[in-house]
C-alpha cells in the first residue's frame, strides 16, 4: 500500500529537508495562564477546548464528532469520564461546546466506534477491569443503548504502585477487516507475569468471540492505531535500568512476535538481555523496533501524514506525542516529535517542560486533515488544535 512503501522506503526529502526551525508561539489560556510553545513557523497553535483535567484519546464518531476520554488522574478509580467535543469552528479553531457523555467510569483510557455488517454503530470503551460496547445513535448527548455488553474483563488488581498502579490504561484499535485490538500493560516494572494476557496485545472479533494473544512481551503498548497491512504501538521500557536505557520503543506489530520484555529491552535499538531476568533462548527471537525514542520519555499518542498535500516537514511521517518522565529533572520527551523510519527524530513541537516548570504533557494525537491535527494534554485539561498558517 501507498503509506507503507512511503514509511518504509522514505522519500529523498525526509533526508534533505533537516530539522525545520522552531520558533516561540505564545499560547494564552482562559485561566489567564500563558507560556511559549516552540514550532515551525509556518504551523500555529489554538486551545481548541479547556477546563478539563485528565484528557487522553480521541476517537471519532460516526456524525463526525470527536469523543475525548477523561481519566480524572493517576488513581485507581471510578471517576473516569467520556467527553463530546462539539461544535467544532474550523475557522477559529474551537469547540464551542464539551458535553460530559458518560461518568463514573473505572480509568476510561480509550474508545472506539465500529459500524457492523448489519449497518449497526458501537462504542467501544476500554476500562482497567473490562471492555464494553453499547449501540451508539447519531447525535446523542447521553448514551441510548442503556444494556451494555461486557465483551471481555482484565485484571485489575494489585494497583499499589505509588501514582496509582501499574498500568490502569487499556488502548482500542480496529483493523479493516474488522478486528478489535486491545493493549493491556504489565502488572509490574520487571517480573514474570502469572496472567498471559498482562503485557500483550489480544485480538478478537467485535462481538468479542475468538480472543487470542496477537503480540507479546510489550510492558505497555499505550499508542495502538492500524494503518496499511500493520498494527502500530508506542510502547513504554522498564524502568529499573537507569536513567538512559531502556529505550522507548515503536512497532509494526507482527501477529505471534515476541517483543521480549521482562527479559530482553531495546538501546539505540539494539536488542539486550535483562541483567537478572533470564530465560531458556535468551534474546535471539525477539523483534527489534521499528523505530525507538529517549528512555523515560513516555511515547503515548501518534498518527501518520501521507499525504500528497502534507507540508515537508510533516509528509511521509508520523507525529508521536512524548509525554515526558514524571521525573522532570531527566527531562525526557515533553514534545511532539516527526519519526520516519532511519531517520533521526526531528523535534516538531517542545517548550512542554520549561525550566522545571510543566507547561503542558502531550498525549493522543487525531490527525484531522494534510497539514492538521489536534493533541490532548492531560495535565493541564486543554485540547490543541495545531494547523498550516494560511
Amino acid at each position: 500500500m501507498k503509506i507503507l512503501s512511503i514509511i518504509f522506503l522514505l522519500s529523498l526529502s525526509a533526508t534533505v529537508l533537516g530539522q525545520s526551525k522552531l520558533v516561540p508561539q505564545k499560547v494564552s489560556l482562559a485561566s489567564g495562564k500563558s507560556f511559549n510553545l516552540n514550532l515551525p513557523a509556518d504551523f500555529e497553535i489554538i486551545p481548541a477546548a479547556e477546563g478539563l483535567k485528565r484528557v487522553r484519546f480521541f476517537a471519532k464518531a460516526p456524525d463526525g464528532r470527536i469523543f475525548v476520554t477523561y481519566l480524572y488522574n493517576l488513581t485507581d478509580n471510578k471517576r473516569g469520564a467520556i467527553y463530546i467535543l462539539d461544535g467544532w469552528n474550523a475557522q477559529t479553531g474551537k469547540f464551542t461546546k464539551v458535553i460530559p457523555y458518560m461518568t463514573g467510569l473505572h480509568n476510561p483510557n480509550s474508545v472506539q466506534f465500529y459500524h457492523d455488517d448489519q449497518n449497526r454503530d458501537w462504542l467501544y470503551i476500554a476500562e482497567t477491569d473490562k471492555l464494553t460496547r453499547r449501540r451508539f445513535t447519531n447525535g446523542e448527548e447521553k448514551p441510548t443503548d442503556q444494556r451494555p455488553q461486557t465483551l471481555t474483563t482484565f485484571p485489575d488488581y494489585g494497583l499499589s504502585y505509588k501514582y496509582g498502579g501499574w498500568h490502569l490504561t487499556r488502548t482500542i484499535a480496529f483493523s479493516p477487516n474488522g478486528k478489535l485490538y486491545v493493549s493491556v500493560g504489565s502488572s509490574c516494572n520487571s517480573c514474570e507475569e502469572k496472567e498471559k494476557v498482562r503485557a500483550s496485545v489480544i485480538e478478537m472479533n467485535p462481538d468479542g468471540s475468538g480472543q487470542r494473544q496477537f503480540a507479546s512481551g510489550l510492558r505497555n503498548a499505550v499508542g495502538l492505531k492500524w494503518f496499511g497491512n500493520f498494527l502500530w504501538a508506542s510502547n513504554q521500557g522498564s524502568d529499573h535500568l537507569g536513567l538512559n536505557r531502556p529505550d522507548e520503543t515503536f512497532y509494526a506489530l507482527k501477529d505471534g512476535a515476541d517483543y521480549g520484555w521482562p527479559y530482553c529491552h531495546s538501546s539505540n535499538g539494539k536488542i539486550f538481555a535483562d541483567p537478572k531476568l533470564k530465560r531458556l533462548g535468551g534474546c535471539r527471537n525477539v523483534t527489534k523496533p521499528y523505530a525507538f525514542f529517549p528512555a523515560r520519555s513516555s511515547a503515548l499518542g501518534f498518527d501518520l501524514f501521507d499525504d500528497a498535500a502534507s507540508s515537508p516537514v510533516i509528509k511521509d511521517a508520523f507525529l508521536v506525542s512524548l509525554h515526558g518522565s514524571t521525573n522532570k529533572a531527566i527531562g525526557h520527551g515533553y514534545k511532539i516529535v516527526v519519526l520516519r523510519k532511519g531517520q533521526k527524530l526531528q523535534d516538531f513541537m517542545t517548550g512542554f517542560l520549561k525550566g522545571g516548570t510543566v507547561n503542558a504533557r502531550p498525549c493522543d494525537i487525531l490527525k484531522l486533515d494534510a497539514n492538521s491535527f489536534l493533541f490532548t494534554d492531560d495535565h493541564g485539561g486543554v485540547v490543541y488544535y495545531v494547523r498550516k498558517r494560511q
